[in-house]
């Protein structure tokens, strides 16, 4: 009969820990010493044998390439995963994908799981803190981030589109058409994006026009919606991805608002639908497909020497779904 093996997952359940904590602490990292005695009963107790995480087992590692996504259900990161595969599969590399949610708690588990299966290199869009990647980063596995960096880990390397030069870009083409109470509709992750915003309208900014919604499709709509009901005096959006663009058509719609005689739109990431909509919606286009390729090849050529970050250009693509300001 076939035992099942306990996972780092079994060892953090049993010891009322995170994977962070467990991977933390037979990493030889900091920790508290009643968690340290805690989490090593535990092991101990359920035989639990860990294949990457110890200093002394780098040796023994698979190789490979881990893939952390957000959501690959995301058409953006979709395209994103379709490059990291395409430069791993010329290199002949595997690669072990998991997807996160954007969660830390859960990116915590792909973590572990990650170091359990032996990748030597991981390719992430990140979304926990520094304490989240320490024990992949202490376990010595070569990382790079793709589309955005994780707080309190400026010194990974990361595969950035200009998301700067695309907000000033978005904002000043809507500034130009007159618009003067401009949102912003964002998600996990954006912070730069929000910065890069604000500071492009100046003293046309209003913190309150810029919403954040959690990276459910419900939460979106809700954040789209309450926005457009709270403030009828906005007459232009920008939508910092495909899934608060679709929503915010969604709310827009439901709500009768015309696009754009009411309300221009202006969304980060082009994907087919966008031209399909009814206008079609003008977009910042992103090298998904680039950003991944280029992250893969940071993470199978870094060697011995961290490898530098790499900036990808956006573009904005002019469609149907902005006109000029409505009259008061």
């Amino acid at each position: 009969m076939n035992v099942r093996r306990a996972t780092i997952k079994d060892v953090a359940e049993a010891a009322g820990v995170g994977v962070a904590t467990v991977s933390r602490v037979l990493s030889g990292g900091s920790a508290s010493p009643e968690t340290r005695e805690r989490v090593l009963a535990v092991a101990t107790q359920l035989d639990y044998r860990p294949s990457a995480l110890g200093r002394n087992l780098r040796q023994q590692r698979a190789g490979g390439i881990g893939l952390l996504l957000p959501d690959i259900t995301d058409s953006f990161y979709g395209r994103l995963a379709d490059g990291v595969l395409s430069c791993a599969r010329a290199a002949g590399e595997p690669v072990v994908l998991g997807t996160t949610g954007d969660d830390p708690e859960r990116e915590a588990d792909q973590i572990g799981m990650l170091l359990e299966q032996g990748v030597e290199r991981v390719v992430a869009v990140p979304t926990g803190d520094a304490e989240v990647w320490a024990p992949t980063l202490r376990a010595g596995l070569t990382t790079v981030f793709a589309h955005r960096s994780a707080p309190g880990h400026g010194g990974v390397p990361t595969v950035l589109a200009d998301d700067r030069g695309g907000v000033r870009t978005a904002v000043d083409y809507l500034t130009g058409l007159g618009h003067r109470h401009i949102a912003y509709l964002g998600g996990p992750g954006q912070e730069q994006r929000v910065s890069a915003f604000l500071e492009a309208l100046g003293a046309l900014a209003d913190p309150d026009l810029v919403v954040s919604a959690r990276g459910s499709r419900d939460s979106a709509y809700a954040a789209a919606a309450g926005l457009f009901q709270r403030r009828p005096d906005l007459t232009a959006v920008l939508a910092g991805g495909n899934l608060l663009g679709e929503v915010a058509v969604l709310a827009a719609r439901e709500l009768d608002l015309r696009v754009p005689k009411d309300l221009s739109l202006v969304m980060f990431d082009d994907v087919p639908w966008a031209e399909l909509c009814a206008p079609p919606l003008t977009v910042i286009a992103q090298p998904a497909e680039d950003i991944g390729y280029r992250a893969a090849e940071l993470v199978l050529r870094a060697g011995g020497r961290r490898p530098r970050g790499v900036l990808l250009p956006t573009e904005l693509i002019v469609r149907g779904s902005c006109g000029p300001r409505r009259a008061p």
